[in-house]
């Protein structure tokens, strides 16, 4: 992007090239500056050549020329890898001559000028030094052979061709916010310039509030403070419905503060009074669309004002995440940057909802500009139906669920806080008792102490400072010693991380009793949705503590009883469905248990003897697949051979070869097209495939297994929630979808409406798509969240 040329020359070191490159500059005339650390490049340095090398503790760099060599070693730069081979040069790990050092070395190359003529007379020279020289003689010729730089490589460029231009502006703009390099920017753009003709898109940094000078478009405000409001309101209201525009908003918790709107020539902005808040509110229930930044933000917070939008048509934040789901920031002024070449700066880059008055018109602005560049780009990439059937609707229910919340009993999580207190301490206690002292259980400092030293214990995993004391070397340190202490210290953690996560759901609890999640679309690779502020998808499912969180879920006044509904084995019909085996298939649809009638293939016995620890095998191979699992994953997993993994693995897919057929052309199409498709047209990059480096290859041929899959269960279930909301809708019901975690769905029933509701959500959630195997909806009832489970 920045037009710096890059030379690479097989089987031969950037120094050869540089070498190289000196000496062409040197022999047209130029000055040559070789910047380096690495002493070697002071045998290139002559009249023309300085190598400027870093010092530590210096801020500048040191010109080294021949009297400056020549003043610290007492040779002169041509002599310096002469010099080297004899005392050695410890960066490159080349020993020198014993007893040699740097001043004898010298001493020598005064007397006899170069290594060759020092060896020929090696005879000559007296006492332990000779003795050593002549004992040790390859070494020095070994040295000055590694040491010494080619100078005459064929490069494929000319000293033209390496003449510094100005940079591809807009790939600059592109690349840098992609990497969230938000001041680079600028300084790399007024340092270097752009190349004559390149950029198509403004390169003004735009301040908030102001215009965009010398570059089309223009744009015009309407006066911050207009003198008559009303006025204004009516102003803004007819620009929008005359327009094609996009919308922005400064909210409060009580009231609409402004809105701004934009076209792509010309944007405006509206503060409004607190008797005005209504008028906008219903104005805007009643908009046939809108364009609007991060909308299910903006949606959930007019619903809090009672205000219902009527249809948002696009969301540029959403469509980016489309196009680019691995990329971690999705702000306005970054992808305002990326891809239309504006840099943005102001106060806070990374707000979807502005505080500033005055970036309510420039956001939506930005807004309608990045709607219509990403918009065009989804078509390019066949994901319009994606967003349109998919995304941008499920981003309506979300605000929806938001808005509405989940009842938590305050009291309940209380209680469970001082419980969970008590056997914090009882765990503290027995730590304590075994190891005869007090320590900080959180130190890992202290923890290598007791572990492995004063208990000798052999760590499992090196870090900086010694052995790893993380919760996954502790647990295999457990299962290989099982000490008491490792026992208790677990059980402390384990405890310690329940009670930091009820607090942060009690602090989370709202005015009205209920807590409020957000789930975040834009969160995952795949299309899963995630939870934050407070996470309710980390709350364990199967175990003790997971059931006394989820008791204190529970359903509020006026509604009878909670319901939930989730997919049975979701990715594994998938996995069925996109692999096309006809043994998966025929289990799903005979009704017949997965993993038994799995169990019964591979180990070539009837499902009713499939053992136990059989099924748990084939189960914890079936979901491995899934996710990219390896032979040696699985091996560690049931604490198995490598062998008898590799044999399980092999008799899986002897018996499943649908399976293997799939998971093979799903990496190859990853490999040939640069991304994954889901079954509904969702795409996940994958650029690491072509990593030169094994461990991200491997990472990223993990993740490509298990992107089509994971994808197309979030299509099904954000699909899912659609449709089931406008089953409720259209039947007038009361009741309402609350929360969405992982494969399943919690709703509060009205009076009266639970056998209805049970129809809608069988009937929505198991026929949204016909896969060749049905999807299986289980539903619970119950007054809490736990009760309601099963």
């Amino acid at each position: 992007a920045m037009n710096i040329v890059t030379i690479t020359k097989v089987n031969y070191e950037a120094d050869d090239v540089i070498a190289t490159l000196s000496k062409m500059g040197d022999d047209a005339g130029y000055e040559v500056f070789i910047v380096s650390g690495d002493r070697d490049t002071f045998q290139l340095i002559s009249d023309n050549t300085t190598v400027l090398y870093p010092v530590k503790g210096v801020m500048n760099l040191a010109r080294m020329n021949d009297e400056a060599v020549f003043a610290k070693y007492g040779v002169h730069a041509s002599q310096y890898s002469d010099l080297a081979a004899l005392v050695g040069e410890t960066s490159d790990n080349l020993p020198g001559i014993p007893g040699v050092g740097p001043k004898t070395a010298a001493k020598w190359l005064q007397e006899h000028h170069t290594l060759d003529a020092i060896l020929d007379a090696v005879d000559t020279f007296g006492g332990k030094v000779g003795e050593s020289l002549r004992e040790h003689k390859q070494e020095a010729i070994r040295n000055r052979r590694l040491n010494r730089l080619v100078r005459d490589l064929e490069l494929p460029v000319t000293l033209e061709a390496l003449k510094i231009e100005g940079v591809n502006q807009d790939e600059v703009k592109r690349v840098f916010a992609k990497l969230q390099f938000r001041t680079l920017t600028e300084r790399v753009l007024r340092l270097r310039g752009a190349s004559a003709g390149q950029s198509t898109m403004p390169d003004t940094p735009l301040e908030s509030g102001s215009t965009l000078q010398d570059s089309e478009p223009k744009l015009f405000d309407v006066p911050n403070q207009p003198e008559s409001v009303t006025a204004a309101l009516a102003e803004l209201i007819g620009f929008v419905e005359l327009n094609e525009c996009a919308l922005a908003f400064e909210l409060s918790e009580n009231r609409i503060l402004a809105i701004g709107a934009a076209t792509t020539t010309d944007r405006r902005y509206c503060p409004l009074m607190p008797s005005q808040s209504e008028e906008a509110g219903t104005w805007l229930s009643q908009l046939q669309n809108a364009t609007i930044f991060g909308a299910k933000d903006v949606e959930r917070a007019l619903l809090h004002l009672g205000v219902a939008l009527k249809a948002v048509v696009d969301d540029p934040l959403l469509e980016s995440y489309l196009l680019d789901p691995v990329r971690r920031s999705y702000s306005i002024d970054d992808l305002a940057t990326e891809h239309l070449g504006i840099v943005v700066k102001r106060s806070d880059a990374n707000q979807l909802i502005p505080d500033d008055s005055v970036d309510c018109s420039l956001n939506a602005w930005l807004t309608f500009l990045l709607a219509k560049k990403l918009g065009s780009a989804l078509e390019q990439q066949d994901m319009v139906s994606v967003y349109e059937t998919i995304e941008q609707p499920s981003s309506r229910v979300l605000a929806k669920m938001e808005a509405t919340g989940v009842q938590v009993n305050r009291v309940l999580l209380n209680t469970l806080l001082e419980k969970l207190a008590v056997e914090i301490g009882q765990a503290e206690l027995a730590c304590f008792d075994l190891i005869g002292k007090e320590i900080n259980l959180a130190s890992p400092k202290q923890l290598q102490t007791i572990l492995f030293e004063d208990l000798g214990m052999v760590g499992n995993k090196k870090i900086k400072t010694g052995f790893s004391t993380n919760a996954e070397a502790l647990n295999t340190l457990f299962e290989e010693t099982e000490h008491p202490f490792l026992e208790a210290l677990l059980k402390h953690r384990e405890v310690t991380k329940i009670r930091q996560m009820v607090e942060v759901l009690n602090k989370s609890i709202a005015e009205d009793g209920r807590i409020h999640t957000n789930y975040v679309q834009t969160g995952t690779s795949t299309g899963r949705l995630s939870s934050e502020a407070p996470n309710l998808q980390n709350i364990p499912i199967k175990t003790e503590r997971g059931r006394e969180i989820r008791d204190a879920f529970e359903v509020s006044a006026g509604f009878d009883t909670l319901l939930t509904a989730d997919y049975s084995q979701i990715e594994m019909r998938i996995m069925a469905h996109l692999s096309e085996d006809e043994g998966l298939i025929e289990a799903f649809n005979t009704g017949e248990d997965l993993h038994r009638f799995v169990g019964a293939r591979i180990f070539g016995v009837s499902p009713a003897d499939v053992t136990n620890a059989m099924r748990s095998k084939v189960k914890a191979m079936s979901y491995g697949l899934v996710y990219g699992l390896s032979e040696y994953g699985l091996a560690k997993q049931l604490r198995i051979s490598n062998a008898e993994a590799k044999e399980l693995m092999a008799d899986y897919f002897a018996r499943f070869g649908g399976v293997r057929r799939y998971l093979a052309s799903v990496v190859d199409h990853a490999k040939l097209n640069g991304y994954t498709v889901t079954t509904f047209g969702r795409r996940r990059p994958f650029d690491d495939l072509k990593s030169p480096i094994f461990q991200i290859r491997e990472n990223a041929r993990r993740a490509a297994l298990n992107a089509p899959i994971q994808g197309t269960a979030a299509d099904i279930m954000k699909l899912a929630m659609i449709r089931v909301q406008a089953a409720i809708t259209d039947a007038g019901l009361s009741s309402r979808m609350l929360l969405q975690v992982h494969d399943e769905l919690v709703f509060e029933v009205a009076p009266g409406e639970l056998e209805k509701l049970k129809e809608i959500a069988i009937d929505c959630m198991s026929n949204v798509v016909k896969l060749s195997v049905p999807l299986e909806v289980h539903i619970g009832v119950g007054k809490t969240w736990d009760e309601a489970g099963h």
